[in-house]
């Protein structure tokens, strides 16, 4: 009980960020190439901005070319035109909705670069947005489909241009939720197809199975010095709550919603800190850029599941993994 009553505090109302983009100075980044799925906002907007002063190359997902010119129109709106080192800003049309367009998101990308050192798979639906039942255009249940079949394709066919990279690394989006809601283990089986009916439960049941989608890449791509780390970058103030009764935001918003910028910092600790390497790869975030290791964490269910298939035996995560990788092997 101590260790969910610390955990849920922690998450909720974290301590001041000490890793922000002073630790990643302006220019810093220059000739390096980066995506973030879902860069057109909320906190995968507020990362882009934090990436293009890096003098990087920044790949900014979105299903539409115009919300991704509009995103691409405000970043350098909001960042003075004398800033030294900016990089470059590029809009790349994908609908997780469609495997489809995740496949022909990655031609038009390695048309383009040979090479991908940073993958955030950013992009994510909130709990209320999604309607019980909905599918994706291959017929998966939404969340699951988006979450983690699409961003797991995604990552897989960037493999080549990761594995060019110098030190390359998958960011993967867990979230506080897992802790309270995901089912035992983290992922229910007989549920994937259909999803719970409550839908925000279904959320946390595909963060952890981006959890561990993060976990069994890393054991699977070490050799290929693929660093992967997943965080929960922390409950902030985004579009993750539309559909969310306007009395109830109203409390959230004064109680532990916190600004997006904060969310960016998590996610630029889990992309560049020293703190992640090769050996600890698969370490888990917390906000605003913590480690945290597994006798840490308070679902240690989902750790057992995880670890039982790095031991070498018939685990959830290896489990998960083969689900996923069935609904696309089809497309590769």
């Amino acid at each position: 009980m101590a260790k969910l009553v610390k955990n849920f505090w922690t998450q909720h109302w974290p301590p001041r960020a000490t890793f922000t983009d002073a630790n990643v100075p302006a220019g810093s980044q220059a000739g390096r190439v980066f995506m973030v799925t879902g860069g057109n906002g909320g906190v995968g907007l507020e990362l882009c901005k934090l990436l293009y002063k890096t003098g990087g190359t920044v790949y900014l997902t979105t299903r539409s070319q115009e919300k991704g010119e509009k995103a691409i129109e405000a970043i350098v709106a909001s960042t003075s035109p004398n800033a030294p080192g900016l990089g470059l800003l590029k809009v790349l049309v994908l609908d997780l909705n469609d495997l489809q367009s995740v496949k022909d998101a990655v031609q038009k990308f390695t048309s383009q670069e040979s090479r991908l050192d940073i993958l955030w798979n950013n992009a994510g639906l909130g709990g209320n947005a999604v309607v019980y039942g909905s599918k994706t255009a291959q017929g998966i249940e939404t969340f699951m489909g988006v979450h983690c079949v699409a961003h797991q394709y995604l990552t897989e066919l960037l493999i080549p241009q990761l594995k060019a990279a110098t030190k390359p690394r998958v960011v993967w989006m867990g979230s506080a939720l897992i802790d309270s809601m995901a089912p035992s283990n983290g992922i229910d089986f007989s549920l994937l197809d259909t999803g719970l009916k409550n839908t925000t439960a279904t959320y946390a049941m595909s963060r952890a199975g981006s959890w561990m989608l993060g976990r069994e890449f890393a054991t699977r791509h070490k050799a290929d010095g693929i660093i992967s780390v997943v965080a929960n970058p922390g409950n902030l103030d985004t579009g993750m709550f539309n559909g969310t009764p306007a009395a109830f935001i109203f409390i959230l918003r004064h109680t532990m919603l916190h600004k997006p910028i904060l969310g960016g910092y998590t996610n630029l600790y889990a992309g560049f800190s020293n703190d992640v390497t090769l050996d600890n790869s698969g370490i888990y975030v917390f906000p605003w850029g913590r480690l945290r290791p597994d006798d840490e964490l308070v679902r240690q269910d989902i750790v057992k599941a995880i670890r039982s298939e790095e031991e070498g035996g018939l685990g959830h995560a290896g489990k998960f993994w083969s689900w996923c990788e069935e609904h696309w092997k089809s497309l590769a």
